[in-house]
């Protein structure tokens, strides 16, 4: 069953109006629930969902308009998603809330759903949004598998690159600092090059080891022959750095980073490099 939407030109009979309204900062998750005559104001805990905090607070309107005398009661809400939610019902909390919902329509009660924008200074709105982010007590129920879920993946991004960080000595960590997905490239060749670039395992650096040849050494400044030096040290490719880049002082991260740089292909084309990548 989807919530109804309130209509303009359906007759009110003075309905009821109440105000729900979900805030959420970096140290707190809170709700507030206000009636004309009755504010509600909850804290949740830290790591549940602004979505979680919002579809509570509708939860928390429809059971205490349960419990009040039969009529109509309006709903504002500025959580778009909410409203939408009935269509996607991957939140336990959605089929708490329709199940009120259908309870209420039973026993006669009429209850309409708005939505206002948030910030645009309407004061009722901003009361419940105060209300909520000054709510001291705790209100009491299960965290929400798909808000666990999320924190404890927030948790382990959080100790794998703390520990990442550690790791300056690897010579992917000037590729890569933060860990992060990083987009494909279109033409998997490229994209194929590229990743050799990053790990810094190449034909031309490391084909030595398979071939139990002697290690490459640069001819120009006749030492070993990383990625790194032909990329950004060898003086002897100074000018298409220029050319290609417009510098001639570079970094690893500049050109093969999370976007490399445009002229990335170019550049190894024009020293002879491309193709023993």
């Amino acid at each position: 069953m989807a919530l109804a939407p309130l209509n303009p030109k359906q007759p009110t009979n003075q309905p009821m109006t109440v105000r729900g309204d979900g805030s959420k900062t970096c140290t707190d998750t809170s709700l507030a629930v206000v009636f004309p005559d009755k504010i509600l104001s909850f804290k949740l805990r830290q790591f549940c969902s602004i979505f979680t905090a919002e579809i509570t607070a509708v939860q928390l309107a429809l059971t205490n308009i349960l419990n009040r005398p039969s009529g109509c009661y309006i709903i504002y809400i500025d959580s778009l998603s909410v409203l939408q939610s009935s269509n996607h019902q991957s939140h336990p909390l959605v089929f708490s809330v329709l199940e009120l919902y259908s309870k209420l329509l039973f026993r006669g009660f009429t209850v309409l759903f708005c939505w206002i924008p948030s910030h645009v200074r309407i004061r009722e709105n901003e009361g419940a949004d105060k209300a909520a982010k000054s709510a001291s007590a705790f209100y009491n129920m299960p965290v929400p598998a798909c808000d666990l879920k999320k924190h404890i993946q927030n948790q382990l991004y959080f100790s794998w690159q703390t520990q990442w960080n550690l790791e300056t000595q690897n010579k992917l960590h000037a590729v890569k600092p933060v860990i992060e997905n990083w987009p494909s490239m279109r033409n998997r060749k490229s994209d194929t090059v590229l990743t050799r670039l990053c790990i810094g395992h190449t034909r031309l650096t490391h084909r030595y080891l398979l071939m139990g040849e002697q290690a490459p050494t640069c001819a120009h400044c006749g030492c070993s022959l990383p990625v790194i030096h032909f990329l950004v040290e060898c003086p002897l490719f100074n000018s298409q750095r220029l050319r290609y880049f417009q510098t001639t002082s570079v970094t690893l991260l500049t050109l093969v980073g999370t976007y490399p740089h445009e002229k990335l292909f170019p550049f190894l084309k024009s020293i002879g490099f491309y193709s023993l990548i």
